[in-house]
């Protein structure tokens, strides 16, 4: 559907725009808990743009001078498409300045990869470890236990999470790990647990126990992402019930792609019904030298009623959101889709919700 056009509707100022939420109108949504964690998880539902609020997100972050790593663990290279570069290999690149002179750094987790470093990090086994690349043992092993290879990433991710260099301070100020979506992300972020349980001694235990630690710990946040859409709206919540049942920290509900009223609040109603007064649209076209033709008005009124079902069917899902009791930050929906100059678009708006 195509934007109302000025005469007919113009954007509701902030006396009579819908508010967000409660939760978001009553607390500040970039709480001291955010701004206390270091690495910052982002989930979503399939489909919700999760991995460009992600890259947001991190662009947003790396204001001022701050150095953030971006993390993928999908195998995915949606950062790579973003920010239009390359597929990324395993290795943390230089993706994107941010205002300041801050920088974003990405990263692609390959499991094969992540395994390698871990036989030689905690075995010395680095030409052994190859040659089980060959024989395909890793391949192998990753299979038989599916578990091993969330084990692996997440225990990457601690790695550069508690990474010290020669300054004796943390190489990134922060990082942003694109996780899998709600539909996995607990058992995701809890397999370590499970595996430390499971292996009571050695290299093996002492990973898992440093991640559970990092996972549970105030420099850990879990953010949902989310559409103002049923389906979404109703993972997002049973995510955030899980995460809570496993002590997992959760942050924020950044909501995405949210419909901008072009309506005042008091004539969304009558819109919705298709009662819009035409007269008035009338009068707002001949002041604007538009001559309006019944065609032209059955069209406008059209839109309009699409539009004000939209935004009100949204606030209803704001409100079942609000009763989460988190604050919540909300991004625009793009025009162009989620290129490199969106991604800075939503870094922006981020910032101006107090995202720093």
């Amino acid at each position: 559907m195509s934007a109302l056009p000025t005469p007919v509707a113009h954007p509701a100022t902030d006396a009579d725009a819908i508010e967000p939420s409660t939760a978001a109108s009553t607390t500040e949504p970039w709480t001291g808990a955010c701004r206390r964690a270091r690495l910052h998880v982002i989930t979503g539902k399939g489909g919700t743009g999760k991995t460009t609020v992600a890259a947001a997100l991190a662009l947003a972050l790396a204001t001022n001078g701050r150095r953030v790593l971006l993390v993928e663990v999908e195998e995915r290279q949606g950062i790579a498409r973003l920010f239009d570069v390359p597929p990324l290999p395993y290795q943390e690149k230089k993706v994107a300045v941010a205002t300041g002179g801050g920088e974003v750094r990405a990263l692609a987790v390959d499991v094969e990869a992540a395994l390698l470093e871990y036989f030689e990090m905690f075995y010395n086994l680095g030409f052994a470890g190859r040659s089980l690349k060959k024989m395909g043992a890793v391949e192998f092993a990753t299979t038989l236990a599916p578990g091993l290879r969330d084990v692996l990433l997440t225990g990457k991710v601690k790695e550069t999470v508690t990474r010290i260099g020669s300054d004796n301070r943390p190489v990134y100020d922060e990082v942003v790990l694109d996780a899998p979506p709600t539909g996995r992300v607990v058992t995701f972020l809890g397999v370590t647990e499970a595996m430390s349980g499971l292996a009571k001694r050695g290299p093996i235990h002492s990973q898992a126990e440093g991640v559970v630690r990092l996972l549970h710990s105030p420099d850990t946040i879990v953010h949902l992402v989310t559409l103002l859409e049923d389906m979404p709206v109703t993972e997002t919540l049973e995510a955030i019930e899980q995460l809570r049942a496993q002590s997992l920290p959760v942050g924020t509900i950044i909501v995405n792609a949210a419909t901008s009223p072009q309506l005042p609040r008091a004539a969304l109603d009558a819109a919705a019904r298709g009662e819009l007064d035409t007269d008035g649209l009338a009068d707002a076209l001949r002041a604007a030298g538009v001559e309006p033709t019944p065609a032209v008005l059955d069209g406008l009124r059209e839109q309009a009623t699409e539009h004000a079902i939209r935004v009100l069917d949204e606030q209803q899902c704001r409100e079942q959101l609000a009763a989460a009791g988190l604050p919540m930050l909300e991004l625009p929906r793009l025009v162009e889709g989620g290129d490199l100059g969106g991604v800075y678009e939503l870094a922006d708006r981020l910032a101006e919700q107090g995202v720093d």
